[in-house]
């Protein structure tokens, strides 16, 4: 039996965040060069993409590229702007046909324009999609994404546009990355590393984590339905207790 046929879809999680950990280590695993771990990884997202895509996942948000992975060697940032831009290239078919907006989220105008371009093309050209929004986060940090939004808000409120008292969490939602997507409901990091290296701090406030062992270039379809099941069987509370939600 399909394990999928195990999940109810009326309570999936609206928005999944990602933290694809371990292509190095897996490559290293397997005595290959980190290079073919990301590549090997690029293949699971594709696969994770389309998964949630059909299961009707509003959103998926995907930790590619930190603003500390700038830090790299340099023949390896290369190598995964070669990869990013592939992926771009050759998942555009695939993005149009499923009806699929492609977002990004991060300091986007550090990447280099053999990436850019098609990225942001891409973006265009799937704005008006509604099926399932994509949200690569590149050049990314999170409190960096919360600073960003701090001096936008700051600059309205210099300008006359924003009273003090105005600021609102919702206001300062409005100035994220990405604006318009719900909030983090299930949050996985593979690897068996159990933190958020700064992966959308605001957007994860009362997200369920997940922290499977499996490096990424291992995570499937199966292991992604295992956190599902096990997010619907969460009590989530927001702060009231369980009489109430009854």
């Amino acid at each position: 039996m399909d394990s999928s046929q195990t999940i109810d879809t009326t309570l999936l999680p609206r928005h999944i965040g990602i933290i694809m950990d371990g292509n190095g280590r897996w490559a290293k695993s397997h005595l290959l060069e980190r290079i073919r771990g990301h590549e090997k990884g690029a293949d699971v997202v594709r696969d994770v993409v389309t998964t949630c895509r059909k299961l009707g996942v509003e959103a998926l948000s995907l930790f590619a590229f930190s603003t500390e992975n700038w830090a790299r060697p340099k023949l390896e940032v290369e190598a995964l702007m070669r990869l990013l831009r592939k992926y771009v290239l050759d998942e555009r078919a695939e993005i149009m046909d499923n009806n699929i907006r492609l977002v990004a989220s991060g300091q986007l105008d550090k990447l280099p324009d053999s990436v850019r371009k098609p990225l942001f093309t891409l973006m265009e050209d799937s704005s008006k999609h509604s099926g399932m929004t994509l949200n690569l986060c590149l050049s990314y940090g999170g409190r960096q994404e919360l600073t960003d939004a701090c001096r936008k808000v700051a600059q309205k409120v210099k300008d006359g546009l924003l009273q003090p008292e105005e600021i609102t969490q919702q206001v300062i939602s409005q100035h994220l990355y990405v604006s318009d997507i719900p909030p983090i409901d299930l949050m996985i990091r593979t690897s068996g590393e159990q933190r958020l290296s700064g992966f959308m701090l605001w957007q994860n406030a009362y997200a369920e984590f997940m922290f499977p062992k499996e490096y990424w270039p291992e995570f499937n379809r199966d292991l992604l339905f295992r956190a599902i099941r096990d997010f619907q069987t969460r009590e989530r509370r927001f702060g009231h207790i369980s009489e109430q939600l009854k």
